[in-house]
């Protein structure tokens, strides 16, 4: 049996939820941090809305450690581990996939370090690293004392990211790029975030304009670098920034993302599949 984890907060939220159980016998959605659930019935945990969890990091490092030892966590827990703060975005430059350019700084120093070099002149991102549904994340125009002040109202938080704003998002989106046991699945636009007013989902995260999209073979080819990266993954979704250059990586998912099965006939098959196969050891009997 298969456990599809969410979150009391979010559970009703996971609009991919009703479309995976219709196609995955036996599943079940449970709460990450329901104290009365056995892991160890479960062939396979899948991490899927525990979408508080950036609210309650040690807590959910914890569950993750020990569901891992008790079932297959989905996706690993050190893959987890490396994906929860987006400083990761600086190790996946340096393995050559092309990224939005970031910056992390970690205190006072960092920050100081930033506004001399002017890394908050024109128009910058700042975000906590470890965090999600864009949660404290905000552009700055032309402002680099908010920009700097900001990041420094972060940092009792923990790390913070800072990057330039890509215009290129304000007319064409994000495309995310859906990855499902190694296999490009679908893509996914996404409307700029932000540079609009925003409204939010039970303080959750920003509610998003998602729509359909057929990605570029130039998308396709940095989402199959990345995805070559992490064999392990069963599921990742990267989201893409329109670059001048090319396509930029702005995201990996690889803890709790939507998938938006919804917008791309056969995804949720294609997903309940995916999952399906978790609880199968290498010489195909269960765990």
């Amino acid at each position: 049996m298969i456990a599809l984890v969410s979150a009391r907060a979010a559970e009703h939220l996971d609009s991919d939820l009703p479309l995976l159980l219709e196609h995955l016998d036996g599943a079940e959605v449970v709460h990450w941090d329901d104290p009365q659930v056995d892991w160890s019935r479960f062939s396979a945990a899948v991490i899927r809305s525990t979408w508080d969890y950036h609210q309650r990091l040690p807590e959910f490092l914890d569950w993750a450690d020990r569901v891992a030892r008790l079932t297959r966590l989905v996706n690993p827990v050190d893959l987890v581990r490396w994906n929860i703060d987006k400083g990761y975005l600086v190790d996946l430059a340096k393995r050559g996939v092309p990224v939005v350019p970031t910056r992390v700084v970690a205190d006072v120093d960092g920050v100081a370090a930033l506004r001399t070099d002017g890394g908050f002149d024109g128009r910058v991102v700042v975000k906590p690293a470890i965090g999600a549904g864009s949660n404290g994340a905000a552009r700055h125009v032309d402002d680099p004392h908010g920009a700097e002040q900001h990041a420094l109202s972060l940092l009792s938080g923990g790390r913070v990211v800072v990057q330039p704003y890509v215009d290129g998002v304000d007319d064409r989106g994000e495309t995310g790029l859906v990855i499902l046991g190694g296999q490009f699945s679908h893509a996914f636009r996404k409307g700029a975030i932000l540079s609009v007013d925003r409204s939010w989902a039970d303080d959750l995260y920003v509610v998003e304009d998602i729509s359909a999209r057929q990605a570029t073979e130039e998308e396709l080819a940095v989402g199959r670098q990345v995805a070559d990266l992490f064999p392990e993954a069963a599921y990742l979704r990267v989201d893409l920034l329109p670059g001048g250059d090319g396509p930029l990586v702005s995201e990996v998912e690889a803890i709790e993302p939507s998938l938006f099965l919804h917008v791309a006939e056969g995804a949720a098959e294609r997903a309940a599949r995916a999952f399906a196969s978790l609880g199968e050891t290498r010489d195909g009997g269960r765990r």
